[in-house]
């Protein structure tokens, strides 16, 4: 099924996770419609007279006639077909809505003219997302993948960092759904539907269901997979031409060439913000460190997800937390100031989530200003199985 009426700009840039929003028509309504008529969707980004303005997720911009012949239809985010559909005047289009366009195939030629428009109102996109939101906080966890067992179902992952670390096993079932993310992708809605087999030891992940009272077991509804790389180290070079720098891992000892893109999300902690996270990674003061960093509390054992963006997220998807009070790390990203790579410097010290393929390795989230945390024996160790990605998309942004 095809997510068509998802929000196009919602991106995940950190990997691990809010849900997709659901599908709004099946397959087979979707196949009925192309057979029918010619067909784009995407967003509306323009409403003058009798004309919409629609870029599609693919970037493409069309400008489509709707005639007062014109079918308007309304549906709810969430709808399997259009038995619910309301019928809706072409004045209460909007900026901002997600629309799929059936084109007159008889119109003239030159002319681009609709015969069908079928709306979600990006307010009522909103308000779903927000829910999905709720759902992941209260009933997400992630971690990174230590075990997977495929006859079972059961995926066991750690979780947290430093004293708030702990184990959670994950039960799947035929009826969870399993996604995993794209090739150098970290775009919630472009991940695939794939089996647990695909899911390897190291992988980070997200699952959202029903938990025990202590948080360490999860009956999973839905759950979201991924491999990617943590860098942790000191920049020795940097080239804001080629936009790219360099980290001497501290794992491996070894030079890593990182790529940044636009869509890198890039963050600088401030000194004694990083200096209180260190003291709780090595079990210093945690809680007390957290109340005065002003991070929000978790009040889940374990650390609570926090929805995102927002996003992975990664808006809209789970956040890696510390527990007890501690930290929640998505939400203590978010709130750093916003640097670009001209910002970074010869001997910095950063923290990179990473995809990785043939073309090299790509930066998805990269937090300066961590020298505190890099520094301390106990947090740098601790930070090999901590991750500052969310998996989900991102609305915030």
């Amino acid at each position: 099924m095809e997510n068509w009426l998802m929000t196009g700009k919602m991106k995940t840039h950190v990997p691990v996770l809010i849900p997709l929003l659901a599908v709004l028509l099946t397959t087979a309504v979707l196949a009925n419609a192309q057979a029918v008529a010619p067909r784009f969707l995407g967003t509306v980004t323009a409403v003058t007279g009798n004309t919409l303005t629609v870029k599609t997720d693919g970037g493409e911009v069309h400008q489509v006639d709707v005639p007062s012949t014109a079918s308007l239809k309304q549906i709810e985010p969430g709808a399997k077909d259009l038995s619910t559909a309301q019928t809706i005047e072409f004045s209460s289009l909007a900026t901002g809505d997600r629309v799929l366009v059936k084109l007159d195939p008889n119109a003239p030629v030159g002319t681009t003219t609709a015969i069908q428009v079928i709306a979600v109102k990006q307010a009522d996109l909103a308000k779903k997302q927000e829910k999905e939101r709720q759902e992941w906080q209260q009933q997400g966890v992630g971690g990174l993948v230590k075990t997977v067992d495929n006859s079972s179902g059961d995926i066991v992952i750690t979780s947290g960092a430093g004293p708030a670390a702990k184990t959670i096993t994950i039960h799947t079932t035929k009826a969870t759904v399993l996604k995993r993310y794209a090739p150098a992708s970290v775009r919630f809605d472009e991940a695939k539907v794939a089996p647990i087999d695909t899911i390897k030891a190291g992988d980070q992940l997200r699952a959202r269901g029903a938990k025990n009272a202590a948080g360490t077991e999860i009956t999973a509804d839905e759950a979201i997979s991924g491999s990617f790389r943590n860098v942790s180290g000191l920049i020795p070079s940097l080239d804001a031409s080629s936009s790219t720098l360099v980290v001497k891992d501290l794992a491996t000892k070894k030079q890593v060439t990182i790529h940044i893109s636009p869509e890198t999300q890039m963050r600088r902690l401030d000194e004694q913000m990083a200096t209180r996270l260190a003291a709780m990674l090595n079990g210093n003061g945690g809680a007390s460190a957290a109340r005065n960093g002003g991070a929000r509390p978790q009040g889940a054992p374990g650390g609570g997800q926090a929805g995102a963006t927002g996003g992975p997220g990664p808006g809209g998807g789970p956040r890696q937390g510390f527990g007890g009070g501690g930290f929640d790390i998505q939400m203590l990203f978010s709130r750093a100031p916003i640097i670009k790579l001209n910002d970074l410097k010869k001997g910095d010290a950063v923290m990179v989530v990473a995809t990785e393929d043939a073309s090299g390795v790509a930066a998805i989230t990269l937090l300066a200003g961590v020298e505190p945390l890099l520094e301390a024996p106990a947090a740098s160790q601790n930070l090999l199985n901590w991750s500052l990605s969310s998996g989900a998309p991102d609305v915030a942004q």
